[in-house]
């Protein structure tokens, strides 16, 4: 230093890499991940009072490479040191109507939470003292955008036909949101979906030969006391672990880069290890991965050589693009060498998200996944992460794959998956469950049903047997709502017609018949049978097969969805009051769930959009 000066090369240095710096950030190709590790070479610890190195990380390819990136900077004041830690990776919404706007909150223990990359060691000692550029990707979530059920007049539109759904995904989708103080997107809430999340009290089977009982109730719509409230339960019958034929099971998961954060690979590790311990030795495992390429990493192994098994899933890595089709081709591959006679054999894909190598749009992937299913091998998706996730492209395999699609966002939410419903999410008791429910002209003057609109199907597809619909595995439980609007009740919304309605005035209905509300009808098959059977219930204004409490708890669910998707059919109803419902039915819980469910709903009344 001359004069108290600094040389004017070092100035020009200094200015010349601030002015690159700038320049970047403008054209926001910026790597914090990398510049982050260059420049935080030494930290202060807070513990010591003294200087120490940062840890060297070796440089890796950016997955990301090619993509959009935005840059936030929080302006935190620091106290003892400037630490500049690696980003955060967020997702930027998709430009579209409706986008969900990212949330910005302060604090570096909240930038690391969530969705982003873990938080270095020196980012947990600063906590929430630093300075930390955010680097921020695209949000490449796609989920089915469908309309609401419209409320239907039953002069009009007497017949409503869906296929019957057990996945749950939504519900663990729509908690990653609230316990991050985010509120879901629209989309990403499947009314349905939230309400199976929870077992109800149903009348259980006896037997196998039938392999579901069907119960009705119907009660005042908490929200709406001109209106009832109809809940159809259907119950599969309950087939013990040890009475399943011996399972082959092909773990097919993504190692692609993407799947680094501790959320992705990391859980997905946890969760096929409890899989692993719901298993009998006499099952039979094996893994194929996928990344810029797919691979075998384990023969078909039996379960009893655990150690075997353990070494591999605890061996898994991450890098590269995902190649989804050449995966799932490797993988029904070796399924198909491993199906026995008696046996039942399964693939279980575990990816964060899309396939973005070799053949990947829907309807291809769909038609591939039933032709492997007529060969005897189905497919059931779990999801792990945000930011990738292809909600549309999972569900539609999981759904023509005779299989489950579920979300881990929690090792509690694995193990309710894996393990305490393992027998229903490997097994399946029924195939192409459809339900057609027809309504009384002289009793019931407007319906709508709440969910399934992804589900939906034509009045002639409920007996044509070659459409496909839901399965149901051993011991799962499927719930329906539909509000219904009494005749001569003033919550009726559709006008009277100076002339008519557009049909003719119905004949009186038949004696035996004038007290129904509705007639209930479910087609299921036998598995590995082509043709349907036919289960018939009639409902009454009386109709209580089902506790009270259970269907008010379900109703309080229902609500919850449909106050997240911005439901006009609600009133006055709001989160709080969907609060109390479901606090003064929340039942036994022997298992929590219901008492996670009223967190959510606090969470709810403060998270922001």
């Amino acid at each position: 230093m001359l004069n108290g000066h600094l040389p004017k090369a070092v100035l020009i240095s200094s200015a010349s890499i601030v002015t690159i710096a700038f320049v970047a950030i403008a054209s926001q190709t910026v790597d914090w991940s990398q510049m982050g590790r260059y420049l935080n070479q030494t930290i202060t610890s807070e513990e010591t009072g003294h200087t120490e190195p940062a840890p060297v990380q070796a440089l890796e390819p950016d997955h990301r490479a090619g993509q959009e990136h935005e840059t936030v900077l929080n302006e935190t004041p620091v106290k003892d040191s400037l630490l500049v830690p690696a980003p955060v990776v967020r997702p930027v919404p998709e430009t579209r109507a409706k986008a969900q706007q990212p949330q910005q909150t302060g604090g570096l223990l909240s930038l690391y939470s969530g969705q982003g990359a873990s938080a270095p060691a020196s980012a947990k000692r600063h906590s929430m003292d630093a300075i930390a550029p955010v680097a921020t990707l695209p949000n490449r979530e796609r989920f089915s955008s469908e309309e609401v059920n419209p409320l239907k007049q039953v002069s009009q539109d007497p017949v409503s036909t869906f296929s019957i759904d057990v996945d749950t995904a939504s519900y663990s989708f729509v908690r990653s949101d609230l316990s991050v103080g985010r509120l879901p997107h629209p989309d990403a809430v499947r009314v349905e979906e939230m309400i199976n999340y929870f077992d109800y009290a149903y009348a259980v089977p006896e037997s196998r030969e039938t392999p579901f009982s069907t119960s009705v109730s119907v009660v005042e719509t908490p929200w709406n006391k001109h209106t009832r409230l109809m809940q159809i339960g259907v119950q599969g019958y309950k087939v013990p672990l040890d009475d399943l034929p011996p399972q082959n099971l092909v773990f097919l998961i993504d190692t692609s880069g993407s799947m680094s954060d501790v959320n992705k690979l990391p859980l997905l590790q946890q969760s096929f290890r409890l899989l692993l311990s719901s298993l009998r030795d006499e099952d039979e495992v094996a893994i194929v991965t996928y990344a810029g390429s797919a691979g075998v990493l384990l023969e078909p192994t039996k379960v009893s050589d655990k150690e075997q098994i353990l070494q591999k899933i605890n061996a898994l890595t991450s890098g590269g693009s995902t190649a989804g089709q050449a995966g799932l081709k490797g993988a029904y591959a070796l399924a198909e060498k491993m199906t026995g006679e008696g046996e039942q054999t399964r693939v279980i894909l575990a990816t964060d998200g899309d396939f973005n190598v070799g053949l990947s749009d829907v309807d291809s992937m769909k038609k591939y996944v039933e032709e492997q299913r007529k060969r005897g091998t189905a497919l059931s998706v779990l999801g792990f992460g945000r930011g990738n996730y292809n909600d549309e492209l999972m569900q539609t395999l999981a759904q023509n794959g005779q299989g489950v699609a579920a979300y881990i966002d929690t090792l509690s939410e694995a193990r309710k998956v894996l393990v305490d419903q393992v027998v229903s999410s490997i097994s399946m008791i029924a195939q192409d469950v459809k339900i057609q429910v027809e309504f009384n002209l002289e009793t019931v003057a407007e319906y709508r049903l709440i969910g399934y609109e992804t589900r939906a199907l034509k009045t002639e597809d409920f007996k044509n047997d070659k459409v496909d619909a839901g399965d149901i595995g051993a011991g799962h439980n499927v719930t329906a709502l539909y509000e219904i609007t009494p005749v001569g009740s003033p919550a009726t919304k559709f006008s009277d017609l100076r002339y008519g309605n557009g049909t003719q005035t119905p004949d009186q209905v038949s004696g035996s018949y004038s007290g129904e509300l509705a007639f209930v009808k479910l087609r299921y098959k036998t598995p590995g049978e082509d043709k349907s059977k036919l289960v018939t219930t009639p409902v009454t204004s009386d109709s209580s097969d089902i506790p009270l409490s259970e269907t008010l708890f379900a109703a309080s669910v229902a609500s919850f969805g449909q106050l997240l998707k911005g439901s006009d059919y609600l009133g006055d109803w709001d989160f709080s009051a969907a609060e109390k419902l479901a606090q003064e039915n929340r039942g036994a819980d022997r298992l929590g769930y219901r008492s996670e469910f009223l967190t959510l709903l606090r969470l709810a009344q403060v998270a922001e959009r």
